[in-house]
């Protein structure tokens, strides 16, 4: 079984998002070619093809489609499980005296 970079994953989904490698290196702070290099290591791990780059656009392949919406679910769901976690331990609980 093969682990995938959660980061790379986060990656995938602000480029297509921001629909540009460009864009979504503004929006990451990052530089395009970082970004451009997260995203081909993240379809080399997968072994599919996700995005089909042209000159001018970025078009999500079928795999890419489905791959992007479960990520996006994944993403949204690790970030509530960060939120009550971490929001559980600096509200005080139970019966203060």
């Amino acid at each position: 079984m093969t682990t995938i970079d959660l980061s790379n994953i986060a990656v995938f989904v602000q480029v297509v998002e921001s629909e540009s490698f460009t864009a979504a290196a503004q929006e990451l702070g990052l530089p395009k070619s970082s970004v451009s290099r997260s995203v081909a290591r993240l379809e080399e791990e997968l072994g599919v093809r996700l995005l089909q780059r042209t000159t001018r656009a970025l078009h999500l392949t079928a795999e890419g489609e489905v791959f992007h919406a479960a990520a996006r679910r994944i993403l949204a769901e690790i970030e509530t499980l960060e939120n009550q976690v971490s929001g559980q331990g600096s509200t005080p609980q139970g019966l203060l005296r």
